[in-house]
């Protein structure tokens, strides 16, 4: 057994050393530790190794003793059902052993994890203890998984979290959500907010300001208001971020000061948001300037871009420099014209609605300019009308990649999941995946049944049409972990007939491509069922 003082020299030797000292040999450069007296130097090395593995399952850090941190505070969630637990060992095992990441037949298990965390969120579950500092370490490593797995940590997870710097972002995340489980601060105490505002870290300061907002929306602007001189420009956007929730048009005023910030990172903030504010002087400026800009002449639109970008325009938030390759004047027009309301536009060019003012010819060849702007306004402003308008039918050719213009995948985002889920599908019948990979992604999880029907029709004729098989391996991948697992039985089908392609068009190792991709692909849906079905006990 060792001794105290033995196991106080072990832990001060750094991991790296230890490993470092295993490899030349302790014959070679003798141990990293003190070895008990009579005791060979290679068990010595052993036994620190030894402690040291026990401390980082623990998660804990060698350190000299101290005073016991407070016990960790209780988490009433139910605890995970049996088999659940287990798949959950499993799979930040392989996430922490790394895996072969090759493709194979065989699921790739990492890429579960996120849509595995989510749906233990769905069923509010808690983890179990045990487990933790896996699931700290695999979000640590991968930042999409920190929302799901810091809200499935809970309580606990944070409280940990605070014991280790490895996973101090724990602690600065935890401001984005709301509730007990990601640790913002008690709403219902507006003295506690103040004075986490006046003397907390950065964080601290935002999830007091969030908590604030969520309680009472005017007291939140006025904590903002009231420190904003002697702010830092990056924490002035930060905090201008937060009044997005629950913006209304008792904000204008200090957005309106804003605007003449000296960080053009807070000037462009501002803009957005006063710019989704109905009604705003903003607006109404923008709306002036557009009606100089664009109008209609015998049935055809007419564009005029402004010729400078003046003080006005700069302030309203349109950048003077535009990027590279850019004209100066498309530039500026496209500012204005993104930041006005889209219901200006039917009356402007008198028609009766957003389908109408999109099939309308543009002269000069300033389509493409206008209609990319119409795009971006209607993702800012969520027009649903719009959207469909500039998205048009879903069997129209698609754009070339880079083109200006419409934007589908953008647009797309606007629409409610089915429609959005209905329009893609019919996209892909259409066209295939060669273009579709942007469309598909942002499509609601799991697809619905025509789209996941469409997507795995389009495999099928790939294979069969002796296709490039590892151009369609992004698709695949998104499929695994996309389609409804109810699809598989299904792909019993296509994965046992994976030779059917011509061999003798198809490029050399194809065939056994395809067979192996629809094998994994069938794998994996089966083995996400398996997992829907253990977290419903």
């Amino acid at each position: 057994m060792n001794t105290p003082s033995h196991a106080a020299s072990a832990t001060h030797v750094p991991w790296d050393g230890l490993v470092t000292a295993a490899l030349i040999g302790t014959g070679r450069r003798g141990a990293p530790v003190r070895p008990r007296p009579g005791q060979d130097p290679a068990l010595a090395l052993l036994d620190a190794a030894a402690l040291h593995t026990v401390q980082r399952r623990a998660a804990a850090l060698p350190a000299a003793p101290g005073s016991r941190p407070e016990p960790a505070p209780p988490d009433p969630r139910p605890p995970l059902p049996a088999a659940a637990r287990r798949r959950l060992a499993l799979l930040l095992g392989e996430r922490a052993g790394g895996g072969d990441r090759r493709r194979t037949a065989a699921p790739d298990l990492v890429e579960l994890l996120p849509q595995w965390l989510a749906a233990a969120n769905g069923h509010g579950y808690r983890p179990p203890d045990a487990l933790l500092p896996g699931l700290l370490d695999a979000a640590r490593a991968r930042t999409d998984l920190r929302p799901e797995a810091l809200a499935f940590a809970g309580p606990r997870g944070r409280w940990l979290a605070g014991l280790n710097p490895r996973w101090a972002y724990a602690l600065r995340a935890h401001a984005a959500g709301p509730g007990p489980v990601t640790g913002t601060p008690d709403a219902t105490d507006p003295e506690e907010l103040r004075r986490l505002w006046r003397e907390g870290l950065f964080a601290e300061r935002l999830a007091a300001l969030a908590a604030a907002r969520r309680r009472d929306p005017a007291a939140g602007r006025e904590m903002v208001a009231g420190t904003w001189a002697t702010e830092r420009v990056e924490d002035r956007e930060a905090f201008l971020g937060v009044l997005r929730d629950g913006l209304s048009p008792d904000d204008e005023p200090f957005l309106e000061a804003a605007l003449s910030d000296r960080g053009h990172s807070v000037r462009a903030l501002a803009a957005e948001l006063l710019g989704s504010l109905p009604g705003s002087a903003l607006t109404a400026r923008m709306t002036a300037r557009a009606r100089t800009c664009v109008a209609l002449d015998q049935g055809v639109v007419v564009v005029e871009a402004p010729h400078e970008c003046d003080s006005g325009m700069r302030r309203d938030g349109i950048t003077a420099k535009p990027p590279s390759g850019r004209g100066a004047r498309s530039w500026w027009l496209s500012g204005i014209v993104e930041a006005t309301p889209l219901s200006v536009w039917p009356a402007r060019l008198r028609v009766p609605g957003a389908a109408e003012a999109v099939a309308l010819p543009v002269a000069d060849g300033w389509r493409p300019e206008l209609h990319a702007a119409w795009c971006r306004a209607a993702v800012r402003q969520r027009d649903a009308k719009w959207a469909r308008a500039l998205l048009g039918p879903a069997t129209a050719p698609p754009a070339p990649e880079g083109a200006p213009g419409r934007d589908p995948a953008r647009l797309l985002t606007v629409l409610p999941a089915a429609e959005r889920a209905d329009w893609v599908a019919r996209f892909v019948a259409a066209y295939g995946l060669s273009d579709a990979f942007r469309l598909i992604g942002v499509c609601a999880v799991p697809w619905a049944e025509p789209l996941g029907r469409a997507v795995v029709d389009a495999l099928e004729i790939a294979r069969d049409a002796g296709g490039y098989p590892w151009s369609f391996s992004g698709v695949m991948g998104l499929a695994e972990r996309c389609l409804d697992p109810d699809q598989a039985d299904r792909l019993a089908v296509p994965a046992a007939a994976g030779t059917a392609p011509d061999e003798d068009a198809a490029p050399p190792g194809a065939a056994g491509y395809w067979t192996e991709a629809f094998q994994r692909l069938a794998g994996t849906l089966r083995l996400r069922a398996v997992m829907r079905a253990e977290l419903a006990g």
